[in-house]
């Protein structure tokens, strides 16, 4: 069962997040981060940012890897997660560019028909996971359908990283970043899967508002189902759910959930 921490805002829940990740680059210089785009993760970025600035920490160690990327946007387009990831996460904390990696950065635009490239991508994304160690903190949002990363509903809970067809919802949700135009939204992306984010040490999941209430009830308290990806965390022994309350308003059991970290001693973390 992961942790539920319910806080007031985005700015707390990235306060959370930046002492976490701040704490463990400092026992472990070359750690090794999972990176996520999307809103939810930014407040969080901020955090570490600020703190890493403050405390003049020293992440020139520090390697990253992002959940997924989009299939056929060069990594040049500003709404690639390659772009992505570097404009609000490299550049802010100063990491190097040259550890940081997305699973598309070997496509680099390359088109679905090209099924021999593709296909190697995802294989290959893993095997340099495993190689670097394996991902200490994944951050995660989720999607209104209960994805993570771009697993979406019927994904096996137990896949690597490989080639999806992104639901329709999916591409309304995101046409916001293509100039609200859903035919510039791709159709497919490369994704780590459920089993590749479920062997992080640590997994973080960040959610907001009240349009991510259900799928945060689903997640936390409905059964662990492919038919809500995000509910496999259940299942990891260290998952922590940071949400705020109009995101925890469908828990049944939130007065515990504060209860518990209320009364949490502090040497335990997160």
């Amino acid at each position: 069962m992961p942790e539920i921490i319910i806080v007031k805002n985005e700015a707390e829940a990235g306060e959370i997040y930046g002492r976490c990740v701040a704490g463990l680059i400092k026992a472990k210089p070359d750690a090794v981060l999972g990176l996520a785009t999307g809103p939810s993760p930014l407040a969080a970025y901020q955090a570490l940012a600020k703190i890493v600035k403050d405390e003049a920490i020293d992440v020139s160690g520090v390697r990253g890897f992002a959940l997924d990327e989009y299939i056929g946007l060069p990594l040049t387009h500003p709404e690639s997660y390659h772009a992505t990831i570097h404009r609000t996460v490299v550049k802010p904390l100063g990491l190097d560019p040259a550890k940081v990696h997305v699973p598309g950065d070997v496509l680099n635009g390359t088109p679905l028909e090209d099924g021999d490239k593709v296909a190697l991508a995802g294989p290959a994304y893993d095997r340099a996971i495993e190689a670097a160690g394996g991902i200490d903190v994944q951050i995660l949002g989720i999607g209104t359908d209960g994805h993570v990363g771009f697993n979406e509903p019927g994904s096996s809970l137990a896949s690597g990283t490989r080639v999806k067809t992104l639901a329709e919802q999916t591409r309304i949700d995101n046409a916001r970043f293509f100039d609200n135009d859903i035919n510039q939204v791709p159709t497919h992306c490369i994704t780590q899967g459920i089993g590749t984010i479920m062997k992080a040490r640590h997994l973080v999941l960040l959610a907001f508002g009240a349009g991510k209430a259900e799928a945060i009830e689903e997640t936390v308290e409905g059964g662990v189902s492919a038919f809500c990806p995000a509910s496999a965390l259940q299942m990891h022994p260290h998952a922590t759910i940071i949400v705020d309350e109009e995101a925890a308003s469908r828990l049944r059991h939130k007065d515990y959930y504060r209860y518990a970290y209320t009364h949490k001693p502090a040497w335990q973390g997160i």
